[in-house]
């Protein structure tokens, strides 16, 4: 049976009061919810028993302490990731350590998932279980592997539920929409992701999914003028157009560290008329931002020695990358991932460390470009 139920505003204060040593800037508003600054990533690992142990552990140690958004895909791991975010908190759920109203499930759909391992021939499995069942044609999968038809898409969150054994997913993401704009023209991606805002805000009214958004890797990072740009305001105007004003289209994700600052310091959004950064464009359309790559896939587990005195108080190369992404104005969560219980600790450490000011964030762009 799944687990009943949504993230609720009072159930994430609940959690928020469980974290007294927290500092309070660690949680903050992501719409009407209470979400930590960290959330627990499940991209990285093999899709075996033993990478499932390790996320279980690590995602058991994150939601007993202060960290309450948990972020994965169905494609993540061959959709391993989220079955063992589903076994972990159905466990959990069982034995009166939390609720599932004060977590904050999120996930995403558009990329084929295999089924717990990578098959001997992805093409054919694409067919026999997308394009024979007609969930979608040929012309509607992008590179083999991405597709917004409402008729997948539908099959692909129902399958997620499944997996996370819930009946809600709190945010749904479009998974790098952008990935269409490589073989389709503007006209035609803008038509398909008005047929996905229609079932999303479909399924949204049923009660299936809390809100949604689109997590994206270049669309929201590259220049106005590029082929895989998004516009946040065209996203948001179609969504109202499709949703009215109470519309669900309300999170985005971006990935956003200190290799990739474009969200902070690039201005490639135009909001009525204004040139502004995506997170500025965020705020602006009343959007909530969550951030991905904290550690750049690991590659900030090590920074050169000046940064320890830029950001001070702090006792390793991840915890200083993480506290320069969380800390940016106008981030909700920065997602890290973490398969290892040890990981969970020495990140959430940062909770009870107070953000740095923006005028540090500046200072720290200004110093590393001498």
């Amino acid at each position: 049976m799944a687990i009943s139920g949504a993230a609720s505003a009072s159930a994430t204060e609940r959690f928020r009061g469980r974290a007294p040593s927290s500092h309070p800037s660690h949680f903050r508003r992501l719409q009407d919810l209470w979400a930590s600054s960290l959330g627990l990533g499940t991209y990285l690992g093999d899709a075996d028993d033993a990478t499932d142990a390790r996320y279980a552990e690590a995602i058991r140690a994150a939601l007993r302490g202060s960290c309450n958004v948990l972020d994965t895909a169905i494609n993540y791991r061959c959709q391993r990731s989220e079955r063992t975010i589903g076994r972990t908190l159905e466990a959990l759920c069982a034995e009166g350590t939390l609720t599932r109203d004060e977590v904050i499930l999120c996930t995403k759909g558009g990329y084929l998932p295999f089924d717990g391992a990578v098959p001997d021939d992805p093409g054919r499995d694409a067919v026999e279980t997308v394009i024979n069942p007609g969930l979608a044609s040929h012309e509607e999968i992008v590179a083999g592997c991405h597709c917004l038809a409402p008729a997948y898409l539908d099959h692909a969150l129902r399958t997620s539920l499944a997996n996370l054994r819930v009946d809600a997913i709190d945010v749904y993401y479009l998974h790098n929409p952008e990935q269409q704009l490589d073989e389709v023209s503007p006209e035609v991606f803008l038509q398909r992701m008005d047929a996905a805002f229609t079932l999303l805000e479909s399924r949204a009214r049923e009660g299936a999914i809390r809100s949604y958004g689109v997590a994206t890797w270049n669309g929201l990072r590259c220049p106005s003028a590029a082929r895989g740009h998004l516009s946040l305001e065209t996203l948001v105007r179609l969504a109202e157009r499709v949703g009215g004003s109470g519309h669900h289209f309300r999170v985005i994700q971006l990935p956003y560290n200190l290799a990739m600052p474009e969200a902070f310091t690039f201005a490639n959004q135009t909001v009525e008329g204004e040139a502004m950064t995506a997170l500025q464009a965020a705020a602006r359309l009343d959007l909530s931002v969550v951030t991905s790559a904290g550690l750049m896939q690991r590659r900030l587990t090590r920074l050169p020695a000046s940064f320890e005195s830029y950001l001070p108080g702090l006792a390793t190369a991840p915890q200083r990358a993480l506290q320069f992404a969380r800390s940016t104005p106008g981030v909700t969560t920065a997602l890290v991932g973490m398969q290892r219980a040890a990981h969970v600790e020495e990140n959430l450490a940062l909770a009870r460390q107070p953000l740095l000011a923006e005028e540090q964030i500046r200072l720290l762009f200004d110093r590393t470009k001498k």
